[in-house]
């Protein structure tokens, strides 16, 4: 990938005054998303309330079935109407189902609540980056789109690590009406800060002709643009397999012979690692093609090494130095692809386009869920996130192969461009 040379890449350590607004914002609406003190006890709450492991497996699909369903509808709807609106609508829906957990515990309340849940997260997806790359071009800052989202990120982590921190003595006061009505604030806060961003772009009128118009417009510029196809389906390919492995770090954690106790602790140091990748996202914009390969290539071995180490006879906990190094590489790849689609598309469909990216990653994170069930089964869990780094390995060859062809091509172009 070849990086745009845009000025605005030398303005990255001192925000514009008029974005100023925007960033802070955007890392506060970042921090209150992640505060969510349900997240460590939500499946106690659910196996506390008598529900078997199979009927939790149920609240997971359901969940994951509604991001999947609402992905896209959602992002037509954020290019059709406000896109600070739905980010304001969207923790609304999320608090009112943490809400229904606490005061209602059963499994159609679950249920219901993953609903929300899920609808207010797609809400979100996608709307959240279009207009904070908007907003950033509006005052020729784009350059820096890459910077402040991979910092966003990063906060987005410390803030699930510090709710991690403060949901046990939490829960110890007030057991989980008090992690649940913290939640709900969290989530009520979040829809507050969103209530700040700026938005400039004026919202098309015409109700659900104008959500299809958009949903179509945008689907068949990444039918036409090549580029844009490239780097819609890059984004599941860099996020999709490793966001998925989040779920089973703990169990790779436990696998290297510590104490449950200490797996905590061993999990904030994967965590540190994705996080150090977060702040890198602004240097390393400028990687050409081969270097984004590196990146993934790297980041595979690491995680391919660490998975092994970690989960062989002699597991040894040192061996999630290299899994936090993976984790760290493949964050960094995130960011920098979310970066890479903003460019290649317009206002009009750049919401909706985003949450086609989001649909891949959903879909790829069921695959994922279900080969890694099946490998760890047969081989443990150190040999399943070792054989997750197989589709890295592909991806970084295509795209080292993709930069040549076009060094190739460019070339050819400039010798044709010579005078005889």
């Amino acid at each position: 990938m070849t990086v745009s040379s845009s000025p605005s890449h030398g303005r990255a350590a001192a925000a514009p005054a008029g974005t100023r607004r925007l960033v802070r914002t955007l890392y506060a609406s970042a921090f209150c998303d992640e505060f969510v003190l349900l997240y460590p006890v939500y499946a106690l709450l659910f196996s506390d309330t008598g529900l078997s492991v199979g009927r939790q497996a149920s609240l997971f699909a359901l969940w994951s079935l509604t991001a999947v369903l609402l992905e896209v509808p959602s992002g037509a709807w954020a290019d059709a109407v406000s896109r600070r609106l739905l980010l304001i609508v969207g923790p609304l829906l999320t608090a009112a189902g943490f809400a229904l957990w606490v005061l209602a515990p059963s499994y159609g309340a679950f249920a219901l609540g993953f609903v929300l849940w899920g609808a207010g997260g797609a809400l979100g997806s996608g709307a959240r980056e279009a207009l904070v790359y908007d907003e950033l071009e509006r005052a020729g800052a784009k350059g820096r789109y890459a910077h402040v989202m991979g910092r966003a990120r990063a906060i987005g982590i410390a803030a699930t690590m510090s709710a991690m921190g403060l949901a046990g003595p939490v829960f110890a006061r007030g057991g989980y009406d008090a992690v649940g009505a913290a939640s709900v604030l969290a989530c009520l806060a979040a829809a507050a800060v969103a209530t700040r961003f700026p938005e400039h772009r004026t919202p098309t009128r015409g109700g659900g002709e104008r959500r299809a118009a958009s949903l179509r417009a945008g689907l068949a510029d990444a039918r036409a643009d090549r580029s844009v196809r490239g780097a819609l389906l890059l984004v599941p390919a860099v996020t999709a397999v490793w966001g998925a492995l989040d779920e089973y770090t703990p169990l790779l954690a436990r696998d290297t012979g510590v104490a449950v106790e200490t797996v905590p602790w061993l999990l904030l140091v994967i965590w540190a690692g994705a996080t150090a990748g977060s702040l890198l996202a602004g240097p390393a914009e400028r990687l050409t093609g081969n270097g984004f390969a590196a990146v993934l290539a790297g980041s595979a071995l690491a995680l391919a090494a660490g998975g092994l180490a970690a989960g062989g006879l002699a597991g040894t906990p040192a061996a999630l130095v290299l899994v936090a190094l993976a984790f760290g590489g493949f964050q960094l790849a995130t960011v920098l692809a979310d970066a890479r689609l903003q460019r290649r598309i317009d206002d009009t469909g750049r919401a909706t386009l985003t949450s086609v990216a989001g649909l891949g990653t959903e879909l790829g994170n069921l695959t994922t869920y279900g080969v890694y069930a099946a490998a760890a089964t047969a081989w443990g869990h150190g040999s399943a996130f070792a054989l997750s780094a197989v589709p890295y390995l592909v991806t970084a060859l295509v795209l080292a192969g993709a930069a040549r062809t076009t060094a190739a091509a460019r070339a050819r172009g400039r010798q044709r461009r010579r005078p005889s």
